[in-house]
């Protein structure tokens, strides 16, 4: 299944034409929608076929979780109220800077707001609020992220990568006149970073921990999938390995109840990720001279 979307996405440009195309609001939700929620879905009945011990269907969380999540992700999305005010707030370079920064922030609490209110309602009293639980190491965690580093650095020889990354690149149009003024890097990384919170919480957090309760490890690989399908505006390789790196952070989730461990592999990969890019610019500049 995910093999056809990713076929159909890098191909035919399925994410491009189909949701990111439509010019109205509820035509981008709409399409986004749909990318999220049929993979989603897919997964969760295609488990029909191959276990017998399939009875969260029967369950009117389990309903209520599949249809809603892609919405939030959805309108997570397309969400950009505030972009108006950044536009009318600053001009020229920096207005980029501030338009990617607020997003990230603003997205954040876009997408953790509602599934509080979720948390409260169905889980309040059964666990903690989705992935905070505390971690007993770091070290396993560590350790996987020093695995991925040698796949990162490969990534980073290929030329749809460094189309992408770094992604502070972005703001190397604003003036530099002072020290200061490359403080504008960190903290374009830090919000960079800061959206991998909501990331965590919403997919390894609120969806794993959430459905767990309702469909044991079948919640697994349908959140891998849709996780799998909001990276598909990014590099294949990307893409691909996203879903099986959806699916260990899943595992681990699914037995540690705490998001910590994911967020620093995730964090840490993300980080990385820039600074091979940023490596990969320095590179190409020198090949230049």
């Amino acid at each position: 299944m995910l093999g056809c979307l990713i076929y159909l996405n890098y191909w035919h440009n399925l994410e491009k034409k189909y949701a990111a195309a439509p010019t109205s609001r509820l035509g981008r939700f709409t399409g986004y929608y749909l990318l999220y929620f049929i993979p989603f879905a897919g997964a969760f009945f295609l488990q029909l076929l191959f276990f017998k011990d399939c009875s969260y269907y029967k369950d009117a969380w389990f309903w209520i979780i599949l249809f809603l999540a892609p919405a939030l992700f959805a309108f997570r999305v397309n969400f950009n109220w505030h972009q108006q005010w950044i536009i009318n707030t600053w001009s020229g370079p920096i207005r980029l800077f501030y338009l990617h920064c607020l997003n990230w922030v603003v997205r954040v609490f876009v997408l953790l707001i509602p599934v509080f209110f979720i948390w409260f309602i169905k889980d309040k009293n059964i666990q903690p609020f989705y992935g905070t639980k505390a971690l007993d190491s770091l070290r396993p965690y560590l350790l996987m992220l020093l695995v991925m580093i040698p796949l990162l650095v490969l990534a980073g020889t290929q030329k749809d990568f460094l189309q992408v990354y770094p992604k502070a690149k972005l703001i190397d149009t604003i003036p530099v006149q002072n020290w200061m003024d490359k403080v504008r890097y960190v903290v374009f990384e830090l919000c960079y970073g800061f959206d991998f919170v909501s990331i965590e919480f919403f997919f390894r957090g609120f969806l794993i921990l959430a459905l767990m309760r309702i469909c044991g490890m079948h919640c697994i690989i349908p959140v891998a999938c849709f996780y799998c399908a909001i990276h598909l505006g990014k590099p294949m390789g990307e893409a691909i390995s996203s879903f099986f790196g959806g699916s260990l952070l899943g595992i681990v989730v699914y037995n540690t109840g705490s998001i910590w461990g994911g967020l620093i592999v995730h964090l840490g990969i993300a980080w990385v990720m820039e600074a091979v890019g940023w490596i990969g610019v320095i590179l190409g500049k020198v090949k230049q001279i």
